[in-house]
């Protein structure tokens, strides 16, 4: 995805934005990760003030796919185009309330620090084992896709014009996170993320005021403009399930990606449970709701406002919509919207990137290395977690590198096709240990939970001849929970497991 846009911003102006943000992020890093024990670096004590939470999860739930891919997504048609994509938002909420009302108490109740402790409470220690698999397998895929979208855009303004290659880009970037995440882990999260939220969100506002002016109009009257185009249309019901942006599709789809990418996904779970109690983190929940669904809102009226300037312009549209929000931002909306745009991208991806380090780390140590459970020293401990952070933080630059060779789809599509094979296997997991009382021979757990997610993308390959013209979309992650659960139950033992 390289590209020949030039910047109204020098790359050294760049560098010098970016240079700044990175100074107050680890001065923050400094005070806040003095004393960090295990209890602070996972959890902050438990003792987070839930509006804290709930600000800082804005960031980390929207990322730098969402303040790049969901604007561009607007005007170029085929899947989430127009507002269809606020559909899928709906469905979020639903989500979120199942968050709320049944994963929460039950994280809760058994006290955990990896929300994946569950699975061997309730289902045996392969279950356990195969969710915190695949966990690390759909949050690495995920977060490093993200940062790589970042880096791209950091590499064609910033780094290749000084003439450094892609791969010291991505060194940088994985870096910076490193570097102010590896002390304190969540209790410094939780101030760095509220800071990033608050820059993303203040870009994004400004850089919708400064497109109205742009536009020759007044804030008022660019809403206007944007709500009586073609831009503006919501729901989709006449093409029937075969369309993309179908809003029964999207409506579903939405909802059971939220339970699994937030209510079954460590990273976001664990900024939750660091609430003082059940109550605050429900009160975290539900307002991040509404300020989810807002900020969601002015994402897509952005892009609205950025088509009808660039068609008033006759500006040419990029074939990448990916590239179409950085190449207005960079090129023709001047030079506030330029350092806004900077600004916005690198709050949006990091809010996003640092607390799913932090969390991959805490699934590391929890799950695999069993860190609780030893009586090390402090010291062992901090010794543990530094390695495992510098390795994930390896392992995040590697993959960055295979995705800049081998991409070729919108970003925003490939992580949610990509989570609906790896994300299934936590859906049906924990949907069996909720919903059922049996508990399934454990040498099988494994195997279902890979022999699903194949056959489960081999079905929506072949879809369109199999069923008609049907195409599975996000619905990928219901059919591949679903087949997981039919597993689950056919190698289950006639015994019913005590209530969990």
């Amino acid at each position: 995805m390289e590209s020949n846009y030039q910047s109204l911003l020098s790359p050294y102006a760049i560098l010098g934005i970016i240079a700044v943000y990175f100074v107050v992020l680890i001065v923050i890093s400094h005070f806040t990760s003095k004393n960090s024990d295990n209890s602070k670096f996972f959890l902050a004590g438990r003792n987070a003030p839930w509006i804290l939470v709930a600000i800082g999860m804005i960031g980390a739930s929207l990322s730098g796919v969402t303040f790049i891919s969901v604007p561009g997504k607007v005007g170029a048609g085929g899947a989430n185009k127009a507002f269809s994509y606020l559909q899928f938002v709906m469905g979020n909420l639903v989500g979120y309330f199942v968050i709320a009302k049944v994963l929460l108490p039950l994280y809760y109740r058994h006290n955990l620090t990896s929300i994946y402790g569950y699975l061997e409470k309730r289902l045996g220690f392969a279950a356990y084992k195969t969710g915190a698999t695949f966990f690390l397998i759909s949050r690495g895929i995920g977060s490093a896709l993200r940062l790589y979208l970042a880096a791209i855009v950091l590499h064609n303004f910033c780094t290749a014009p000084l003439g450094l290659p892609f791969v010291v880009t991505v060194f940088l970037t994985i870096g910076l996170i490193y570097l102010y995440t590896a002390k304190g882990g969540v209790n410094t999260i939780l101030y760095t993320d509220v800071l990033l939220t608050t820059c993303m969100l203040s870009a994004l506002v400004m850089c919708i005021y400064m497109i109205s002016q742009s536009m020759g109009s007044g804030f008022s009257e660019m809403i206007h403009s944007v709500s009586n185009s073609k831009y503006s249309k919501i729901f989709f019901f006449s093409d029937g399930w075969a369309d993309p942006n179908n809003f029964f599709k999207q409506f579903l789809s939405g909802a059971l990606i939220s339970i699994v990418m937030t209510g079954l996904d460590q990273d976001l779970m664990q900024k939750n449970l660091t609430c003082r109690t059940l109550k605050d983190a429900q009160k975290n929940v539900f307002t991040f709701c509404i300020n989810f669904f807002i900020v969601n809102i002015v994402f897509l009226t952005l892009g609205a406002a950025l088509y009808l300037y660039a068609a008033q312009q006759n500006i040419p549209i990029p074939t990448r919509s990916d590239e179409f929000f950085p190449m207005m931002a960079m090129q023709y909306l001047g030079i506030t919207v330029c350092v806004l745009f900077f600004v916005g991208l690198i709050a949006s991806t990091y809010a996003s990137a640092d607390s799913a380090l932090t969390a991959l780390t805490t699934s590391i140590c929890v799950d695999f290395l069993d860190i609780e459970k030893k009586e090390n020293s402090e010291k062992t401990n901090r010794k543990i977690r530094t390695l495992v952070h510098l390795g994930i933080s390896f392992v995040l630059f590697l993959l960055i590198m295979v995705f800049y060779y081998i991409n070729s789809t919108a970003v925003v599509d490939l992580v949610f096709k990509i989570a609906g094979l790896t994300y299934g296997p936590l859906l049906g997991l924990f949907s069996f240990g909720i919903f059922t009382k049996f508990v399934p021979q454990n040498k099988w757990v494994p195997i279902i939970c890979i022999l699903c997610p194949l056959f489960t993308w081999w079905l929506d390959s072949n879809s369109e001849w199999l069923l008609g013209g049907f195409k599975f979309g996000f619905l990928t992650l219901a059919l591949n929970g679903l087949l997981i659960f039919i597993g689950l139950r056919i190698v289950s033992k006639e015994k019913i497991a005590q209530s969990i």
